[in-house]
């Protein structure tokens, strides 16, 4: 093995212990102060790699702040901290542990999966133990995300891809004009011109608004709150994670039917998201009908779920091969293209592994490979960063990040492929 292959994984490490803040870890220190859903379930996967136990914890906690409807919500404030905005005050969710309102993309069936498989013998309780609360979980996006046939989101935050081109439609009849003073802090931390703006802040604080002023009543949201859109990243996600749930299941002794519907369901309705125009699955705001008409990274996301379609794939290496390091989160043909701004451009190594997930199960090693290749030589070169630049690969966001450091130890490295 490669020294420097060597030096970079005991670097990861060091980051996801140096994140550790007792049972959860932190996305990267001063940036994101709390425990953040999906961030956590890739942690736990990268934590797998050297301590299982710990990696099991994580998950714990996690859904320790589940609530009663099932949803795990995408932000867990275990501690005070006001160098973060928005935090649990404007939230209003009068939760114990506080929490935002929203949920996060449901990364945590397909993840425990893999930490399990890592080590049945030690996950075996551990699994069984979460299993109830992952299904509740499952329930609640059926009940309360799925009501058009795929997946939607009722806050851009929650799709986990905050500011990206696809939120463009809905965002646009958004008022934020009337939101009142705030103080971001994120710009404290990172270059302002690699996050959103402010026109983004004020709608997202005024979707912010209207949950906490309905007391978070999904009905409400879903019939009449400011923004509504079918997501197809979470539809892909959520097909992925509910087959691996039914095969968890399986695992457990348990009935896997309920799981394996919802997964056939969603599949089934994907044609809602088709935009022939596209060649592609898109996003769609379900108060309009209108499609984001923009191809973005959820799309790619279609490999994670099993979804085949020719004519897409095409479309989406053509979009690929645009760049030269990993999957763009926006196709940089598109005027919205942003390389350097979240999730209007970057390179994001985290989607850049669930994709390589599908890629390889699909049998597509030589493009799992290149993508491997590509996220690697990022952080080779540059560091465990939160996203990068797709075109020259400059580093971007937060330093020190800790799903990068995880995916690294869990994918990108080349430990992780055994060579």
């Amino acid at each position: 093995m490669p020294d420097d292959a060597m030096t970079l994984d005991s670097a990861a490490r060091g980051i996801l212990q140096a994140n550790d803040r007792g049972g959860y870890t932190v996305p990267t220190s001063g940036l994101y102060p709390y425990q953040w859903n999906w961030d956590s379930a890739f942690a736990a996967w990268g934590l797998s790699t050297f301590d299982i136990d710990r990696a099991w914890t994580e998950l714990e906690t996690l859904f320790s702040g589940q609530w009663a409807t099932g949803m795990v919500p995408h932000i867990i404030f275990h501690k005070t901290d006001s160098s973060y905005f928005p935090g649990p005050s404007v939230w209003g969710t009068d939760r114990a542990p506080p929490s935002s309102g929203i949920s996060q993309p449901p990364v945590a069936a397909t993840l425990a999966r893999r930490i399990y498989e890592a080590d049945p013998v030690a996950g075996r309780a551990r699994l069984e133990s979460l299993y109830p609360a992952m299904l509740d979980w499952h329930r609640w996006w059926r009940t309360h995300r799925c009501a058009s046939g795929v997946a939607a989101v009722t806050h851009p935050w929650e799709s986990g891809r905050d500011n990206c081109p696809d939120w463009d439609p809905g965002m646009a009849n958004v008022d934020g004009s009337d939101v009142g003073e705030y103080v971001r802090h994120d710009t404290d931390h990172v270059d302002a011109a690699m996050r959103p703006e402010k026109e983004d802040y004020d709608r997202f604080i005024a979707i912010v608004q209207f949950g906490r002023n309905c007391g978070w009543d999904q009905g409400e949201i879903i019939a009449s709150g400011p923004f509504y859109m079918a997501d197809p990243a979470i539809t892909f996600i959520l097909i992925r994670a509910n087959r691996d749930l039914a095969w968890i299941a399986r695992t457990l002794g348990k009935d896997p039917g309920e799981a394996q519907v919802y997964a056939d369901d969603l599949e089934a309705a994907l044609p809602e998201l088709w935009n022939s125009g596209l060649g592609c699955y898109d996003a769609r705001d379900l108060r309009t009908g209108t499609f984001a008409g923009v191809l973005g990274s959820g799309s790619f996301l279609a490999w994670l779920a099993g979804v085949t379609n020719a004519e897409m794939e095409a479309r989406l290496i053509s979009v690929w091969n645009r760049v030269s390091f990993g999957i763009p989160s926006s196709d940089p043909a598109a005027d919205t293209f942003d390389p350097r701004r979240y999730w209007r451009g970057p390179s994001w190594p985290v989607i850049n592994s669930l994709i390589a997930i599908g890629l390889i199960e699909a049998g597509r090693f030589a493009e799992a490979e290149r993508l491997r290749r590509e996220t690697a030589s990022l952080i080779e070169t540059a560091g465990f960063w939160e996203y990068f630049d797709p075109l020259d690969g400059a580093p971007c966001g937060g330093p020190n990040f800790t799903w990068t450091a995880a995916i690294w130890l869990a994918w990108a490295s080349p430990t992780a492929m055994g060579d």
